[in-house]
């Protein structure tokens, strides 16, 4: 087929094909319009999920006759100085979003210009245009676009529900709402009831005021600050602590230069970063502001620009990662007192009192002992049978309660051990409430964050067995393990092949102690398996040393004396991110003292 020229109509559509994809996708286009105008209030309205009818009214500067007349034209743009494409300070540039609109649906723009003695409006049905004709309108710009897709319906068939359009709305509004904090906006439809987000002050507060009105209390609740600068390049914004998670990465928010981006770099920066506080299937919930210079981002490499290229990948990714790693280190121990709360949730009260009218005596649930007689030396008796409905037996958990603390460790942010229970929870008191710490998650993160700083340092110490220790599994896990033998013995973990399906281990880390190699071994595998060659090595490295940390600590059911338990709450204090465990799992619960004595209605 011979090379020819489309037509001007034909253009426009595939145009809008790239552009217009969807509902949300128009209002995305004319809310990032609104906002570049400079408004600060915007309104959406929609109805149909954005089929029927789309709604847009801002207070932003607006355009002159002329500039309406050019603003629905081809490649037309007051967005750019000159031709540097690299130069894009706003959130389009295209020029293609309104004659593409225009040319797949009615679309109604009506305008004034400060400058100008009165409004201005303009239409454009199926791609014809009509006169500018005088109109009514205080100030700004109110953008129309009716029966979306009415001169392509072939593309109808591909919208989804009403509520599935209208939801996908909402998230388009909630993203550009995020990036922007100083301008009110308001999001109406009849698919839902009206929600406005009023404008926020400037700066931290205001920033962390609208992610609260969006995401919610709780992420305020959660939320830690996220600062890191370097070579011009700024990273800020709030993570939520890893107290708060999700089942996938739709927590995330993340924007470059004011743009909502769905960036893989960052996404894996961020799962690099969390790596040593969620577990494998858990997502965090964060919202990050990356801002640097226009040159040093390519913009334009999606239609939609949902996508950017940085020019220093590297630069971006290390500092996300150090950046959020330094919040949480900061706010370690916080993130595992916040799930007090839910704790205190979950208490009930153990005792039900009867109603008034119960009668013991005609209640089938206990037979009812013949009542004792007073008379001589029946009253002994009676006192033997009083005293011994006392005799409990003996207790369900093993607690065992030590002598008053000291006022010194009673100050310490962990406080002072009191008492064991269940041999697998420490219970400390401290200065305005209780504690109570999982021993096996705690020193899980303890072992773990040695053996990190022991590999940095000088590498891991290691113990040579007297009998190498002989560990039997199938061919593909032996051979999945010797591949990866190099980096084991990084961490003191020295293995060799003992024959088909068998690996001999001669030396573990002397951090470990005594350790079952088969089961450290068999765990490793598993992860092991999970990896590709895509997996940076440090990663692989951290993965190593969480299961070893994980073998390594002290079990749950191990019975620790008064010495173990204090000095076990010292070192979580010195311990950095002792608020969780390698895994995720927060490390200790702490109540206050007011919110207990709520629970036994003394407040």
């Amino acid at each position: 087929m011979p090379v020819r020229q489309l037509p001007e109509q034909v253009v426009n559509r595939i145009a809008a094909g790239e552009v217009v994809e969807r509902p949300a996708s128009v209002v995305k286009e004319l809310v990032e319009n609104a906002i570049d105008a400079g408004a600060s209030r915007i309104d959406v309205f929609t109805d149909g999920g954005g089929r029927r009818r789309i709604g847009i009214t801002d207070d932003g500067s607006g355009m002159t006759a002329k500039d309406l007349s050019l603003a629905v034209e081809r490649h037309a743009t007051s967005k750019l100085d000159d031709e540097d494409l690299l130069q894009i300070r706003t959130l389009g540039f295209r020029g293609e979003a309104l004659p593409s609109i225009g040319s797949v649906a009615r679309l109604s723009i009506t305008t004034r210009h400060a400058g100008e003695p009165h409004a201005w409006a303009l239409t454009v049905e199926g791609g014809a245009k009509s006169e500018i004709m005088p109109a009514a309108l205080a100030h700004g710009t109110r953008v129309e676009v009716g029966d979306l897709f009415y001169a392509t319906p072939a593309r109808l068939k591909f919208l989804k529900t009403d509520r599935t359009e209208a939801e996908a709305i909402r998230e388009v509004v909630r993203r550009l709402a995020m990036a922007r904090p100083d301008i009110a906006f308001t999001l109406a439809g009849e698919e839902r009831a009206p929600v406005t987000w009023a404008a926020a002050l400037p700066g931290a507060a205001g920033r962390l005021t609208r992610l609260g009105d969006i995401l919610g209390a709780e992420f305020r609740s959660h939320a830690i600050e996220v600062h890191a600068e370097r070579e011009g390049v700024v990273v800020d914004g709030y993570a939520a602590a890893p107290a708060l998670t999700k089942a996938n990465a739709l927590g995330q928010y993340l924007f470059v230069n004011g743009r909502p981006v769905r960036d893989k770099l960052i996404l894996g920066a961020v799962r690099a970063a969390y790596s040593d506080y969620l577990p494998r299937d858990r997502h965090p919930v964060l919202a990050l502001f990356v801002t640097l210079d226009p040159r040093e981002v390519d913009a334009n490499v999606h239609p939609a620009k949902t996508e950017v290229r940085f020019r220093n990948a590297g630069l971006v990714r290390a500092l996300i990662v150090h950046g959020l790693k330094e919040a949480l280190a900061r706010e370690g121990r916080r993130t595992a007192a916040n799930s007090g709360e839910s704790a205190l949730s979950s208490f009930r009260p153990a005792f039900t009192p009867r109603p008034a009218s119960w009668d013991w005596r005609a209640s089938p649930a206990a037979p009812v002992a013949p009542m004792p007689s007073f008379e001589g030396a029946a009253a002994p008796a009676f006192a033997e049978r009083v005293q011994a409905a006392f005799d409990v037996g003996a207790p369900s958990a093993d607690v065992r309660f030590e002598s008053q603390p000291s006022g010194d460790l009673v100050d310490r942010p962990l406080g002072a051990a009191r008492t064991q229970i269940h041999e697998t929870y420490i219970v400390s008191q401290t200065r305005d409430g209780l504690i109570i710490v999982d021993q096996h998650a705690a020193h899980e993160r303890i072992v773990y964050e040695r053996l990190k700083a022991s590999l940095a340092a000088n590498g891991v110490q290691r113990q040579i067995l007297l009998i190498p220790e002989i560990v039997e599994m199938d061919e593909a896990t032996v051979e999945r393990l010797l591949e990866r033998s190099d980096e084991l013995a990084s961490f003191g973990l020295a293995i060799e092949s003992f024959g088909p399906g068998a690996v001999a281990v001669r030396e573990t880390p002397s951090l470990l102690g005594k350790t079952n190699a088969g089961g450290l071994l068999r765990d490793l595998s598993e992860h092991m398996a999970e990896w590709d060659e895509a997996l940076p090595l440090e990663r692989r490295l951290m993965h190593v040393a969480a299961t070893m940390a994980c073998h390594g600590s002290v079990r749950a059911g191990r019975r620790l004396r008064p010495e173990e338990m204090n000095a076990l709450l010292r070192e979580m204090e010195e311990t950095p991110n002792s608020g969780q465990c390698n895994h995720g799992r927060p490390t200790y619960v702490e109540l206050k003292l007011s919110d207990v004595e709520k629970l036994f209605g003394r407040r």
